[in-house]
């Protein structure tokens, strides 16, 4: 079982190398005083939101999911 999980771990990190791509060529006005951002102008914004909603949703999901009465003995049917 070791041995087994070993090799398969080296054959995912060996094919992680494989997958890597080559890096964009640099834009035309690489060489000007002032290129502008390095992401350009991506919004950022509404991503951030929408995982910090995420994230809010799951820990109160988490938090309801313990408040739970797990033994079937004091549980109101």
């Amino acid at each position: 079982m070791k041995k087994t999980l070993s090799i398969l771990i080296l054959v995912i990190l060996g094919s992680m190398a494989i997958m890597a791509q080559a890096p964009p060529p640099p834009p035309a006005d690489a060489g000007a005083a002032s290129p502008g951002p390095v992401g350009g102008t991506a919004p950022i914004g509404s991503g951030l939101g929408i995982m910090l909603a995420m994230g809010i949703a799951w820990g109160g999901k988490k938090a309801w999911d313990t408040t739970k009465v797990s033994d079937p003995e004091n549980s109101v049917s």
